[in-house]
């Protein structure tokens, strides 16, 4: 039985093993570092693993996002693309049972790579970057390639984080914004270019065993403004109890954890409205959201059920850092979502 009071946001500076021999959550690898120091061993725990790399590249053109999971009972890759001037929106998802061709690996930077007759994609390491290189044969009827390097600046810091529902439910995650990125799209005739200076990458990866029911928020944005480097990451309900949050500010590299919940308020009968967003004991986050496109995916696949309201949108208000610096936030694009699974 895990004592949580006594891991509360603990900082870890060393590598580590996530589990134990049995597949069992490790009291010395709950709490948060600056790097990605986990080495998720997961074992045990039969179709219950779930596994991800997501990225998600904008610039001041388009949105595109590469994800290849393993869910266990099921492989789930897919692709997604929209044009931020006339919100073109195309997407595209393969499922193969029971995880085929979806081998994950423990460690944040290692390569991942998946194959079919319909699509390629690959996140290859190199030093100090990750390769994104995707093909789609039949994207909404268009050939889509991208080839997209995602760099790693000296010293930039990343948010990696423990949650500890119990010894046998737990995730790691690793958060990564405000990552330069350089590289071509193409989707038909239309071709997209990605400059350091304009185009940010984010990283969910994701390694546990989760609860069959969960629900959360999870918002994130990346931006240079006035010559400062800034981002967040924000999320809600699926910590609850924890006494850990994926919650941070990132500024010029730096990470700032921010130990307190996020307060999201929203109308999920209409949820185009704005969203606000703040820190539920300080001020260091008063933040609204205003989407300009939503994008829902949902699976039911039996034992399987998933619905996600991805808004796509501008944030506005305030951020605080711990100094007391009062950094204004103007249309800033990124994203805030809706979740909820059952897997």
């Amino acid at each position: 039985m895990l004592n949580k009071s006594l891991y509360k946001e603990r900082e870890i500076f060393q590598a580590l093993d996530l589990c134990d021999s049995a597949g069992k959550l490790r009291d010395e690898s709950i709490g948060w570092s600056r790097n990605p120091v986990f080495n998720c061993n997961l074992s045990g725990h039969f179709l219950r693993k779930k596994k991800w790399n997501y990225w998600c590249i904008t610039n001041e053109d388009c949105l595109f996002s590469v994800t290849i999971s393993n869910l266990d009972y099921v492989g789930m890759t897919f692709v997604y693309f929209l044009d931020l001037k006339t919100h073109k929106f195309i997407e595209k998802t393969f499922m193969t049972p029971l995880g085929n061709h979806c081998s994950m690996p423990n460690n944040v930077h290692e390569s991942v790579s998946f194959k079919n007759s319909g699509m390629e994609l690959g996140f290859v390491e190199e030093d100090n970057a990750t390769h994104i290189v995707a093909k789609c044969s039949n994207f909404m009827g268009n050939l889509m390639k991208a080839d997209l390097k995602v760099n790693y600046p000296k010293g930039h810091e990343t948010l990696n984080v423990v949650i500890p529902w119990s010894t046998d439910s737990f995730q790691f995650t690793s958060k990564q914004q405000c990552l330069p990125t350089r590289g071509i799209l193409t989707i038909g005739e239309s071709l997209y270019i990605f400059e350091p200076d304009t185009a940010f990458a984010t990283l969910d990866f994701g390694r546990g065993i989760w609860p069959y029911k969960v629900m959360w928020n999870w918002a994130t944005a990346s931006v240079i403004q006035k010559g400062k480097s800034i981002g967040f990451n924000l999320g809600a309900k699926w910590t609850d109890g924890t006494g850990l949050t994926e919650n941070c500010i990132i500024i010029d590299g730096k990470i700032l954890k921010l130990s307190e919940d996020i307060i999201y308020e929203y109308d999920p009968k209409d949820i185009m409205k704005p969203w606000i967003l703040k820190t539920a004991l300080t001020t260091k986050i008063d933040l609204i959201f205003t989407p300009f496109y939503e994008r829902i995916a949902k699976s039911n696949l039996l034992i399987i059920k998933s619905e996600v309201h991805q808004m796509i949108g501008y944030f506005s208000g305030v951020i605080k850092t711990d100094a007391g610096e009062v950094i204004p936030i103007k249309s800033m694009l990124g994203t805030a979502e809706d979740h909820f699974a059952k897997w």
